[in-house]
């Protein structure tokens, strides 16, 4: 026994039942296109969450760089010591326009925001109820709110309100519930008018994480939640903005409150300005991409409905991201092995992303992609039936 043993032992273990993780050098090539590994040949990216195709787009390019000459490469600062250039205000207060809300907020990361902001808008006393089915930055969020907590079926608002009304009289200082509009492993929607009416009867607090709908789905492309009384809406700028960081959108008043108190906002140094450049092109952009969104929704249920024919099993995807759940770990690596020898990068997810039994290749589509492309992929899908 050495004292690294218990890391031998995981590596091992995970090693065993398929699961073990390694990076991968990727090439971008084009706005749907990479390399992978050295000398590695040309690959179509089915698994980026660059759903609108914008990371490689001049006009972000451009005013990122516009924002570097102006601001220079880094912020040099958290926000509330100097690292709050006016060009983050503007960015926020285009953001809360879009979003039909009193204000927004910029943090560095999605995770870093959701694992900062759960565990301040609840006390010891309180009471968190998730979704079964939200993403682990959720989960560690909840998990360091360090109260009780419990999760609900996914997406089903009678047992969400079963649980409310079990615990309506157990003297919670407050209740939270938290779910995706979008979720990340599924691709399915959640109600989000069903969940504001019952956070609204039971006087509970709404949050709700988009994503992976913020610049695809709801009004101008501003997520499921846009111009809704939610409380707390948390969405990132790394996925269908094509750059990086997260936003949360909400009243003034509770922006107030984390300014203050949220250690994530606090304690970090403010993104770079040429970040918040490609964020405001991309802002400007969004609302104009009706006509791009409605392809990707298109050939989602294009590519959908010809998987479901094939005897898939897609789960309840209405959106870009489509799982194809294959269920045996290794029989799931296998299929995306095959995937990428005929061209296709689309990575398998297993256990413990997934639960035990439900691995799968999950699918992204962008606005990037031809439907060659897609009837392409459709085609590797069939020959592995065979």
């Amino acid at each position: 026994m050495t004292k690294f043993s218990f890391i031998d032992a995981e590596m091992k273990r995970r090693k065993k039942h398929h699961q073990l993780r390694q990076l991968r050098a990727i090439v971008p090539l084009s706005d749907a296109t990479v390399s992978v590994g050295v000398g590695g040949g040309e690959m179509v990216n089915f698994c980026s969450n660059d759903y609108m195709g914008l990371s490689k787009d001049p006009r972000l390019q451009e005013r990122a760089v516009d924002f570097m000459e102006r601001y220079g490469t880094g912020s040099t600062a958290s926000r509330l010591i100097c690292g709050t250039y006016d060009c983050f205000v503007a960015v926020e207060e285009k953001l809360a326009r879009l979003k039909g809300v009193e204000s927004a907020l910029i943090l560095n990361s999605g995770f870093q925001a959701n694992v900062s902001i759960i565990p301040i808008l609840v006390d010891s006393e309180s009471l968190i109820i998730s979704d079964r089915l939200n993403h682990n930055s959720i989960i560690q969020g909840i998990q360091l709110a360090g109260c009780q907590k419990t999760l609900y079926d996914h997406c089903n608002l009678e047992h969400l309100e079963q649980v409310l009304n079990e615990n309506r009289d157990r003297g919670y200082s407050r209740t939270l519930i938290i779910s995706e509009s979008v979720f990340s492993v599924d691709g399915d929607r959640c109600d989000i008018d069903g969940l504001m009416d019952l956070a609204e009867r039971h006087q509970a607090m709404l949050m709700v994480d988009e994503a992976h709908a913020t610049g695809v789905v709801g009004d101008r492309g501003m997520g499921l939640t846009a111009g809704k009384n939610v409380d707390v809406t948390i969405g990132t700028f790394g996925k269908a903005l094509g750059s990086f960081g997260a936003y949360i959108a909400c009243s003034e008043q509770i922006k107030a409150y984390l300014i203050n108190c949220c250690a994530g906002f606090i304690y970090t140094t403010a993104l770079p300005p040429p970040v918040i450049g490609a964020i405001d092109a991309a802002l400007d952009l969004i609302p104009k991409m009706e006509k791009e969104r409605k392809a990707l929704q298109d050939n989602a249920a294009f590519f959908r409905d010809a998987l479901r024919e094939l005897g898939y099993d897609t789960g309840n995807s209405t959106t870009q991201i489509v799982p194809v759940i294959i269920g045996n770990e290794e029989e799931t690596l296998a299929l995306s092995e095959q995937l990428g020898h005929d061209g296709f990068l689309a990575t398998a997810l297993r256990p413990p992303t997934v639960a035990p039994g439900q691995s799968r290749i999950r699918i992204a589509l962008s606005a990037a992609h031809t439907r060659e492309q897609i009837e392409q992929l459709i085609d590797v899908f069939r020959k592995w039936k065979l």
